[in-house]
């Protein structure tokens, strides 16, 4: 059943009113610096789990216990330790959590049954005016429905509580737009395990060296226990899909605007003709961190399906917008960066060509590892001494290059192939990576033993039978079928290409490519 949410203002009247409520044992949403908290009496164990209830978080999920004085501090824990004094002294109140050993005063299920807690004493004056009327410390995660975008104003709230809580105060926009920065001086050294408006290097320039936990930019590990709000696999996020795209400013463009069904989160001043919305601008990281969590809203508002975000710079405060966004997306990271998007490979006769071909159709730029082996080949070319040291004199004709006899040669074994591919594939790779542009695939056959897998965002093996390979290679280069078992036989096996590849397309002459194709980029892109 649901109750009345009363919708008060920042007037002290109605602050008392609130403070009373939450003494109560009830709920009140309430304005802080960073987000709006979802605030009950820290120490009342059934107050906190309705916190839980109304927002369907998971009961393992920490939550930090909001204070008015820095004095509060002191019978929450066991022990304020000197570097926990320094960074109270330097900062409090200011959008910074600490995380220490916990006393027996505060309920299990406040510290997420973890043996520590995490207090802060907010900026925010009307936030910390409500903790002093209602007498008691207050345990507060963010005012939303769990995994959802968080709240940085009150209509926020009220979309997502209204009809779950007693109250909530409506104290405008917040001045941050993301969550304080936690840090744990629970062990040996100082570990943030979210970042925030406070950043690594202001803390450093207290208290001397911080880590930065890992799981603040990747994923926690299987069995690792979340010690911070913040820290799970998916947070933060719309109903849209979000992508983030590790590319440059024009990189980016060309490619949302050549995606269809697609809206952009891009920055001010990015030449973007998809649907779009912006969240500040590129190197303003304290104007994104106000606009992220009320653009994510926006974009199921209007419908949006699949978007694809501009990734931040990792750098200050824009660390604590990557941290959001990239949990906001589910860790789901296009990295245009890489010279290659797709790496294209699998063995001789599986078909990479005609794959390509359907690629380049999609609007890749399709750079091909066999046009530059014959590029370096040519005439004349400075490569050949080697290639005669190792193959003979009798492959080089009048400075020509007898390709048929190399390969004779050359394919005879997998060390004759190894010891071609070490003195072709340095000048091939240096060609094709000054060709790489854009949406680009490297079509391959030798990717792997190039060890060209790491320039390339992902990579797709095509595979056919052996027999259909060995009709297309015999086909396509009117050799004998001797010849082509001979060319089949120096190369690895299928399961060599795809153990190391993210995606397969059977091209066997009786699967549909396109479909193939269509569900692969769909995937990843």
């Amino acid at each position: 059943m649901l109750m009345k949410t009363q919708i008060l203002t920042t007037s002290k009247e109605d602050i008392e009113k609130a403070g009373r409520i939450i003494k109560d044992g009830g709920l009140v949403a309430f304005p802080t610096e960073t987000v709006y908290g979802l605030g009950a009496d820290a120490l009342n164990e059934k107050a906190v789990r309705s916190i839980f209830e109304a927002k369907g978080r998971p009961s393992d999920n920490p939550l930090i216990v909001h204070i008015a004085k820095k004095e509060d501090i002191i019978p929450l824990v066991k022990e304020v330790t000197p570097k926990a004094q320094a960074l109270i002294d330097a900062f409090f109140p200011a959008p910074l959590t600490v995380i220490l050993k916990k006393s027996e005063l505060v309920p299990s299920v406040t510290s997420g049954g973890l043996d520590t807690v995490a207090v802060r004493m907010p900026e925010n004056e009307t936030a910390r005016a409500l903790i002093e009327a209602s007498g008691c410390v207050i345990a507060a995660p963010s005012a939303n429905t769990s995994g959802l975008p968080s709240p940085t104003k009150a209509k926020h709230v009220i979309d997502d509580m209204s009809g779950k809580i007693d109250a909530i105060i409506d104290g405008g926009d917040c001045k941050f737009g993301v969550e304080s920065t936690v840090i744990t001086l629970a062990g040996e050294v100082p570990t943030i395990l979210r970042p925030g408006a406070i950043t690594k290097e202001m803390i450093e320039a207290v208290i001397g060296r911080v880590e930065l936990s890992p799981a603040v930019l990747s994923q926690l590990g299987k069995n690792e226990t979340a010690a911070s709000p913040g820290m799970k696999y998916k947070h933060y996020s719309p109903k849209a899909k979000i992508v983030l795209v590790d590319a440059e400013k024009r990189v980016y463009e060309d490619f949302v605007n050549a995606r269809e069904n697609a809206f952009a989160l891009c920055f001010e001043g990015d030449a973007v003709t998809t649907p779009h919305l912006t969240y500040g601008k590129e190197n303003d990281a304290l104007g994104q961190a106000r606009e992220l969590f009320d653009r994510l809203r926006q974009l199921d508002e209007k419908g949006a399906k699949k978007v694809y975000a501009r990734i931040p710079s990792a750098d200050g405060v824009g660390m604590a917008v990557y941290n959001r966004l990239i949990r906001a997306a589910a860790f789901n990271i296009i990295d245009l960066r890489k010279p290659f998007t797709l790496g294209v490979t699998g063995q001789t006769g599986s078909g990479k060509g005609y794959i390509c071909e359907r690629l380049e159709a999609l609007g890749f730029k399709i750079i091909s590892a066999d046009y530059y082996s014959r590029e370096i080949t040519k005439k004349n070319s400075p490569i050949f001494p080697a290639l005669q040291a190792r193959f003979g004199e009798d492959i080089v004709k009048d400075g020509e290059l007898d390709r048929k006899l190399l390969a004779e040669k050359a394919f005879k074994s997998r060390e004759d192939t190894d010891a071609l591919n070490a003195i072709m594939h340095p000048a091939i790779i240096k060609l094709c990576k000054e060709a790489a542009e854009g949406l680009c695939a490297l079509d391959a056959p030798q990717l792997f033993e190039a060890d060209m897998q790491g320039d390339c965002y992902k990579v797709i093996t095509v595979t056919a039978p052996e027999d259909v390979r060995l009709k297309r290679i015999i086909a396509r280069d009117g050799l004998t079928k001797e010849q082509a078992l001979s060319r089949i036989n120096a190369q690895h096996g299928e399961k060599y290409y795809t153990d190391k590849s993210d995606c397969v397309i059977i091209n066997d002459g009786n699967n549909d490519i396109d479909i193939q194709i269509q569900s692969i980029l769909e995937e990843i892109l």
